[in-house]
């Protein structure tokens, strides 16, 4: 009777070991969550209950429990079972059915690609990242994004799978790689490693230009010195030499075919041969040595005036020396009497210009110059010049004495006539009483009276020069007598003559 009431409990653990069963899912997905449970089996007849997969223990519990995988991936794929230790000899171990998982890829690994690995210095590139979703699971969101040596490229993650990149330098060689995940976060996936090797032009047509204000270059004014090439990729290092001492004058590294270096204000001393070199790399290269002139606006010119002689007189051929001891050839110099244009002369190599003057009376006063060479007009401080001499301001007072004396001869003159016309018609009319003409020159002293009537024609007036040879000045004395109304009266009129001395001064030539 015992016997049979313990074949009857065995029976009944191995028909309890037999139902004890693990409940998989059918399908899975990268990202998805599995959960493995354990049925059959009571917390009070178990010691403990553990997952195992491909004959690996995962996990171990002391009571009935469920097995959960978060995120599955496709490592996680497998034969999955579980097993229960019982509590007493009653219960023994028990393993349930095999239940194999394949854990689906939820989107391919991503391939870079790019629209040149091997692109040229400056041209753009194109990344691209590309994967496939699932037939299944085509409504799964991804991102992406892009690296180049643990660096990330652009906005960091993106819903898109491209990346622009505008312009490959050489320093931009190197390895990039992509990656893509669910906007979960939960599955994410890299792409492998591409090597982009950006390739340089050697730089080619180096030339050197200059900009000025209005196309030439004048003392003070600002220089710009433009170096410049055709071809040629990368960092270009320009820098700029004046040719006569072979030194930097500047260097500019930069991404792009030209440069600039700007002198602010130019001297005299900065005119000369300028050139420049280029280099990206792969060879220095040299411009073309370019000229560069400074022109130098004039000075204030010094005026000179030269003679033959000590003294300037009339009919001396003047010299007149214009010269601006600084500014760039050719000259124009023009000369000046009181602000009166006397003509102009040009120094083609520079230095001073004379002009020659034929002195008249009229060339005394001031004389000035101006030189100019179309950068702005310098005029020179006044130069006054006196004529003198024989034929000098002496002859101009002459001239003034000669003429009043001739004024007052001639007046005088009209009044004889007058006075002899009237004496002459009253000698017709008592022509008995005349005495013969008295064929002498009459001195004043010599009008004596002593004949009741003098004679008529001794009536005209007389002029006489008074002064010796040596002196410079020669006076001019005129008698005029009136006549009489009769001979009765003429000895009283001859005591109360009228005479009237006239003196002009004149100079001698």
């Amino acid at each position: 009777m015992l016997l049979w009431s313990l074949l009857v409990i065995f029976a009944a653990v191995t028909e309890q070991a037999d139902s004890l069963t693990l409940v998989a899912p059918s399908s899975v997905f990268e990202g998805d969550s599995i959960v493995l449970k354990c049925q059959g089996e009571q917390n009070w007849k178990i010691q403990k209950m553990a997952y195992h997969k491909d004959n690996k223990e995962l996990a171990v519990f002391k009571k009935v429990s469920d097995f959960l995988i978060q995120s599955a991936v496709l490592s996680d794929s497998g034969n999955y079972f579980c097993s229960t230790k019982g509590k007493n000899i009653l219960f023994r171990d028990n393993h349930s059915n095999i239940a194999k998982i394949k854990v689906q890829e939820l989107f391919q690994h991503p391939v870079l690609t790019a629209s040149s690995f091997q692109p040229i210095e400056g041209s753009p590139v194109s990344l691209k990242c590309e994967t496939q979703l699932s037939p299944q699971r085509l409504d799964v969101e991804l991102q992406f994004c892009f690296f180049k040596e643990n660096q990330v490229l652009g906005s960091s993650w993106s819903s898109s799978p491209e990346l622009q990149i505008p312009a490959m330098w050489s320093e931009d060689t190197g390895s990039y790689w992509c990656e893509a995940e669910t906007v979960t976060h939960r599955i994410r996936k890299q792409s492998l490693q591409s090597q982009i090797h950006v390739q340089r032009i050697p730089i080619s047509n180096v030339s050197l230009e200059t900009r000025a204000p209005g196309g030439q270059l004048t003392e003070g004014q600002k220089l710009i010195l433009l170096c410049s090439v055709t071809a040629g990729t990368g960092n270009v290092t320009f820098s700029w030499y004046r040719e006569a001492t072979g030194t930097s004058l500047g260097i500019k590294t930069q991404h792009s075919l030209s440069a600039e270096l700007e002198i602010p204000a130019v001297k005299e001393s900065d005119a000369g041969k300028y050139y420049c070199r280029a280099d990206n790399g792969h060879e220095s290269i040299q411009s073309k040595v370019v000229n560069i002139p400074v022109r130098i606006p004039v000075s204030r010119p010094v005026l000179t005036l030269r003679s033959p002689g000590a003294q300037t007189a009339v009919g001396d051929l003047l010299e007149l020396h214009c010269e601006a001891l600084r500014g760039s050839p050719p000259i124009l110099y023009r000369f000046y009497h009181e602000d009166v244009t006397l003509g102009n002369s040009s120094a083609p190599s520079g230095g001073g210009a004379p002009f020659n003057l034929s002195l008249t009376a009229e060339h005394s006063g001031n004389y000035s110059c101006e030189a100019d060479n179309g950068l702005g007009a310098q005029h020179s401080e006044a130069v006054p010049v006196s004529i003198s001499g024989p034929d000098g301001h002496r002859r101009d007072l002459m001239t003034a004495g000669v003429l009043w004396g001739l004024f007052g001869v001639l007046g005088f003159t009209g009044v004889a006539l007058l006075l002899y016309s009237l004496f002459h018609k009253i000698s017709g009319e008592n022509s008995a009483t005349n005495e013969p003409r008295a064929d002498r020159r009459l001195n004043p002293q010599e009008f004596t009276y002593s004949s009741p009537i003098p004679n008529m024609e001794e009536l005209q007036p007389v002029y006489v020069n008074v002064g010796s040879v040596d002196v410079d000045v020669v006076y001019s004395q005129v008698w005029s007598i009136q006549q009489p109304e009769s001979s009765a009266n003429i000895r009283t009129l001859l005591e109360n003559k009228d005479s009237q001395v006239i003196y002009s001064s004149v100079k001698k030539s």
